[in-house]
């Protein structure tokens, strides 16, 4: 049987090139006709889909409901706002003139919602009774991106994003830390076979508006980190600046506590370059759209008729998998485009095979190859040990990649190829400040024993530093 032939810039020779030609020959995306705008072919579609599916089950796990709000913003909504509006006004993408006229008022695109919804929010509730109100939104927002790169930084991209309103600050924070762990945690570690770090952000780092902001770090096969996902606790400005009060059991009327969290497009981007290797794309076999390619390796109408009935065995074992009968192509070729897709199993069938009453199996992530003669049985197993095998695998290069430090200078070296960690105490302010110049972010604050730090000043919180996209 033939191997895949190399198509690819090697990783290691210039990963951003590398990134992009995995773009172009996965099939998964292309550049809009607008420079920054993204154009999204169905098997990269296929992929967000399934990000969607997952994360959405969870959200509605934690008792959230979807909802839809415009697009466009009134521009005076972002102005009630000032640190929020602030944070975003280089980004915005606003409309003066409609139907042949200027405006009397510009409309923005919307960058994120939560002024509209807090307007919103303001009109719905009114007692405690209504909270905690609970919302999701799926949708497209506009930053307008100076620097584009596909699913990475997009002037529009695809993402959720929720809102929700609560009595107390405490059911506030509480709500935005088990959205952080129940949905994007889980999904990133059980599905995306990713693991990441979390944390807090530090006042420089966090989200315009916020009073706290929780976020998913993972490190990519280049060493930087990738932003996945952030919960924000806002406070009470939101619900402030859109006189979002509710009555109390006392009748006493007071702000409401709110939060937004959200997860994007980007998480393509970061499966890419979190398990790609030098062939393309490695699909944890929970998130891939195929999970299974079926190739019949000849114009042979037995072999042709062994590679369906392989097929109709895998669909009756829950399996998603894909016929691929295109025998006028050649194989090698077509080995090597479904290992640019990064599809977890490929079952080969030729005539030796319907001889002897066997399929070859070949794994996407370890390239080991396995003779069986009970695929429909094997197949579902051998899935879930390569889901294992890939969050093993990534954990291992986030273990290597990250080094403990005692020092501002240490922490610089070390962030040139991953993560530094460092006492916070011993970095503090300036020091973040002075590792900035370098283009090294603080990625977040946590626990010695890497959980989300309850008080950022105490002895024993760290900081994980390190280059990022």
């Amino acid at each position: 049987m033939a191997t895949p032939r190399r198509v690819l810039t090697p990783r290691g020779d210039d990963f951003p090139r590398w990134y992009q030609e995995v773009l172009d020959k996965a099939q998964l995306a292309d550049n809009g006709p607008v420079r920054g705008t993204m154009v999204i072919r169905p098997y990269g579609y296929s992929l967000w889909e399934r990000i969607q599916s997952e994360i959405d089950t969870r959200i509605k796990r934690a008792g959230a409901e979807n909802v839809y709000l415009p697009l466009f913003i009134p521009e005076d909504h972002l102005k009630r706002e000032a640190e929020h509006v602030e944070g975003f006004s280089p980004e915005l993408a606003v409309v003066t003139h409609a139907g042949g006229k200027e405006l009397t008022e510009p409309i923005v695109v919307r960058p994120t919602s939560e002024t509209i919804f807090g307007e919103l929010m303001a009109k719905w509730v009114q007692s405690h009774r209504d909270l905690p109100l609970l919302l999701n939104q799926w949708s497209n927002v506009v930053r307008w991106e100076m620097r584009p790169r596909l699913f990475l930084r997009t002037s529009e991209f695809l993402w959720q994003e929720g809102h929700t309103a609560h009595a107390t600050q405490q059911d506030a924070a509480a709500y935005a830390r088990r959205i952080h762990l129940d949905v994007y945690l889980d999904f990133l570690r059980s599905v995306l076979a990713l693991p990441v770090l979390v944390g807090v952000k530090t006042a420089r780092e966090r989200f315009a508006g916020a009073i706290n902001t929780l976020t998913c770090e993972a490190m990519m096969g280049d060493g930087k980190a990738l932003q996945i996902a952030t919960s924000h606790e806002l406070g009470q400005n939101f619900a402030k600046a859109f006189d979002m009060t509710f009555s109390d059991a006392e009748g006493r009327h007071q702000p409401c506590w709110t939060t937004s969290w959200g997860s994007s497009t980007r998480i393509v981007g970061g499966l890419i370059m979190g398990h790609g290797d030098d062939n393309g794309l490695r699909v944890p076999p929970r998130l891939a759209p195929i999970q299974v390619v079926v190739i019949a390796v000849k114009d042979d109408p037995a072999v042709l008729a062994a590679a369906r009935d392989q097929l109709d065995h895998l669909d009756r074992a829950g399996v998603r998998a894909r016929l691929d009968d295109a025998v006028g192509r050649g194989f090698g070729r077509r080995v090597t485009d479904w290992e640019l897709k990064g599809v977890p199993l490929r079952m080969e069938i030729g005539p030796r095979d319907v001889e002897s009453g066997t399929v070859t199996i070949a794994r996407r992530d370890t390239g080991e190859r396995i003779p069986t003669d009970a695929a429909a049985d094997t197949v579902p197993k051998l899935l879930e040990t390569m889901q294992d095998d890939m969050l093993a695998s990534a954990e291992n290069q986030l273990a290597g990649r990250t080094v403990h430090t005692e020092s501002i200078e240490e922490a610089r070296e070390a962030a040139q190829s991953g993560f530094a960690r460092i006492p916070w105490r011993i970095l503090g302010l300036d020091g973040e400040r002075s590792l900035a110049t370098a283009a090294i972010t603080v990625r977040c604050l946590q626990t010695a024993d890497g959980r989300i730090p309850d008080d950022t000043a105490a002895d024993d919180v760290m900081a994980v530093v390190g280059r990022s996209y």
